[in-house]
Order: structure tokens, then sequence, then C-alpha cells
């Protein structure tokens, strides 16, 4: 993959310069002499938010774990490290985190700073583990903000890389734990009418899949938490052939109908440890860049049927251009800009063939359909509303123009995205 392409390759950033610092002080070097700087995780984002005409500040080398403290339950990293390392080291310490999204090869400084999210009734996203950050500011004071402490504290964490550059994260961590998971094919859309509830709260995270050719979901994946005090063994309730009228496969399943499940973590039942089950994907295997788009929207849990009546009227605009939808729930969190911001939500997760001209076209209509539920983007994904609709839909925003403001007063930090959708008035 070229340097200057994000991971999907859909999107080419501009920037004139490419630094890779491997230690803080490299970093506030490099801050104070750049009039114009964004930093990069781990490339996954799908439009501009990283983008600048100025300096790309790249953390791949701050992947460090600096940190175990099991007194205090947390664990320190540098921001550049990816979840899959950092679930490694953590599981062969008896430890765990809370949640994980579907890829393991993002980075932490980077899911953290877009709310990027994982699954379950009661998992908040991965910025609800953070006790803290270190970051370094415009004028290159490195800064830690602790959560319960610093009244900046929720407004920096889900940050778009606005404030400075997170050099340094603490993460809650828990007891090391077992997850088995099972597939079940064809579950009907209206079996969600009177039971969403009860579907979405059945495991520890339950995540339905539907390319949106009929009115229906192609597969359940049922990830639930295993109750055993020896030896592995699958949760008693995966030996259920049904779930609310789902059955379970047979074999293992991709969530994108004809592709090999062979990429997948494991299915069929089988307990394993947290960090090979939580994502959708192996660890040890590193996705290629390309061919696919993602958008994704956000709608309080109790708007969530109503939501996907709305988007089945649109199944001939959605299926031709789609390689598959998921639906998930995430628990509420308190921080400013997370679209999951005091609201239980359900997100709406579009994988795209990679036709932008396609998609475009198709993205104004499915927002259209959830305007009514007042359904947020994610902020590293592909999405059309207007800055004036996307602002409205965060009602912290305003309070956190102002804290860009105070960490960032030349805007050093900004770039187009930031300025259209944040700091426009």
């Amino acid at each position: 993959m070229e340097q200057n392409l994000n991971w999907a390759g859909n999107y080419r950033y501009n920037s004139l310069e490419w630094l890779e610092p491997e230690k803080l002080e490299e970093v506030r070097d490099i801050v104070v002499r750049c009039q114009s700087i964004r930093v990069l995780g781990s490339r996954h984002s799908f439009n501009g938010i990283a983008d600048t005409f100025g300096t790309q500040l790249s953390l791949r080398k701050l992947n460090r774990v600096i940190e175990l403290d099991r007194e205090q339950g947390t664990v320190t990293v540098e921001g550049g490290i990816r979840y899959g390392d950092l679930c490694h080291y953590l599981h062969e310490h008896g430890c765990a985190l809370h949640n994980l999204a579907s890829l393991p090869h993002i980075s932490v400084a980077g899911a953290v700073a877009t709310a990027t999210h994982g699954s379950g009734d009661q998992n908040a996203g991965l910025a609800d583990a953070v006790r803290s950050i270190e970051l370094v500011k415009a004028d290159g004071e490195a800064v830690v903000l602790t959560r319960g402490i610093d009244p900046d504290f929720e407004g920096a964490v889900v940050g778009l890389g606005g404030l400075g550059v997170v050099t340094k994260l603490t993460l809650d961590v828990v007891p090391s734990f077992h997850i088995s998971q099972t597939v079940y094919d064809q579950l009907p859309l209206s079996a969600l009418d009177g039971s969403l509830n009860e579907i979405f709260s059945a495991a520890y995270s339950v995540s339905l899949f539907t390319d949106w050719t009929a009115p229906a979901f192609n597969q359940v994946w049922v990830k639930r938490k295993v109750k055993t005090g020896g030896e592995l063994s699958a949760d008693p309730d995966d030996s259920l052939t049904d779930f609310f009228g789902a059955l379970s496969a047979p074999e293992k399943r991709h969530p994108v109908p004809g592709q090999s499940a062979v990429n997948c973590s494991e299915q069929l039942g089988v307990a394993g440890p947290w960090h090979e089950r939580l994502p959708h994907f192996r660890m040890d295997f590193t996705p290629s860049a390309g061919n696919e788009l993602q958008s994704e929207y956000f709608v309080e849990r109790q708007h969530a049927y109503e939501a996907l009546r709305a988007l089945d009227r649109l199944r001939d605009q959605i299926a031709p251009h789609l390689f598959i939808s998921e639906v998930r729930t995430i628990a509420a969190d308190n921080f400013w800009m997370s679209p999951c911001y005091r609201q239980n939500s359900v997100g709406f997760h579009f994988t795209w063939k990679q036709d932008w001209e396609s998609v475009r076209q198709v993205l104004p209509l499915i927002e259209k359909e959830l305007e009514p539920f007042g359904a947020r983007p994610h902020w590293a994904k592909l999405f059309t509303m207007d800055a004036g609709r996307v602002q409205s839909l965060f009602e912290r925003l305003p309070d956190f123009r102002q804290l860009l403001l105070r960490y960032d007063p030349e805007g050093k930090f900004r770039n187009s995205f930031v300025d259209t959708y944040v700091m426009a008035q």
C-alpha cells in the first residue's frame, strides 16, 4: 500500500511531509516546529478526518506497552499500539479489555479518538476503557488528563485529533475471560418486532448481518461469555440450534456471502480466549487494503426497529452496492463527541463496494430515512450530511469547539474536516 493512501485505498492524503517519531521528545519537537499537523494511526478512516496539507505524524513506532498495574486494574500503552498486539500481551498476563472492534488491526489512539466501538448491550465503546490520556498540545507541552479529576477529560478523549498528539493512554482492564461464538442463519426482520431488546441482550455481544436483498438477516453472530471454572467448554446455551427462529450454521461463516471463513474468528460454539472471539476476524490475519467503503449511523436504541423498517424500504437502492451491513448495540458513554453520548445506541454499519459515485447517491437516501431518529454518523466513515445537520446532532459540540480553541488557538491540529464539521458556525 502506498504511504499516502488510507487502508482501503479510497482516500489519498495531501500531506507534504511524513514523520514517524519513536519518543515523546521527538513528538514535542515536531509539534513545536510544524505549522500544520495531523496524526495517523492505522489509517482505517475512510474520509479526510486525518488529512492535512502540512505534516502527517504517524504513531506506528510509538507502539509499546509501558506498564500493567494489577493493583489499579490498568494498562498504560503508547498511542500507536494496535489492539491485536495489546490483546496478546494482556492475555499472556491474565487480563482483558471489556470490548473490541471487529478488526484487531486498528490503533488504540485512533480508535479512541473517533469513538470506534465494539458490540454488546452492556458494553460501551472502546473509549470507555480510557482512565487517562497524555497528549502533546500545540505549544509542545505534554499534559495528562484523568477521568474524574480533570474537567476536560470527557471532551478530550474522543478528540477527533484536534487537541494534540495522544502519545499515551491508560486503560481499564478486567480479568481474562472466555467467549464461545455461534453463528445462526436467516433471522427474519419481523422477529425483532417486540423482541429486539431480548435478542440483543441474549449474549455478551450480538451482531446481525444482512445484504438487504430480503427483509431478513443472513447471519446472527452470538458471542457468549463462558461460565467455567476449569477446562474450556462451550456455554450450555450453545447447544441450542434455534435463535429466535434462526438456525445454527452447520459450518463456519464469513459475514460477506461467498467469502471464505478461514480468516474469521472461531465459531461453532467452541470456547476460546476473549481476544480470539470478540473481533470478527482473526488477530493473525492482516487484511489487505482495498475494495470496500464504509459508513455507519447510530440511533437511540428505543428507535432501532422503526429505523430498520425505514431502511428496509431502501433495499432495492442499497443491495446492489453493498457487500454486507451489520447491526449491533453499544452502551451509552459520556464523551462529548461520541455518537453514543448519553444514549444506548444501535449502530447501522454498511460495508460498500468501492464505487464512490454510486454510494454517494445512496447515502443521502439512507440519511433521509434515518433523520427522524436523530441518526449520528461515525466520524471516520463516509457520510453526506451537511455540516449544520451534523453539528445539531452533537449537543456538546459548542463546548468541544471552545476546548479546541483553548488547546490549539492557532489551529495547528485543525484541517478541512474539523473546520467544516466542528469549527464552522
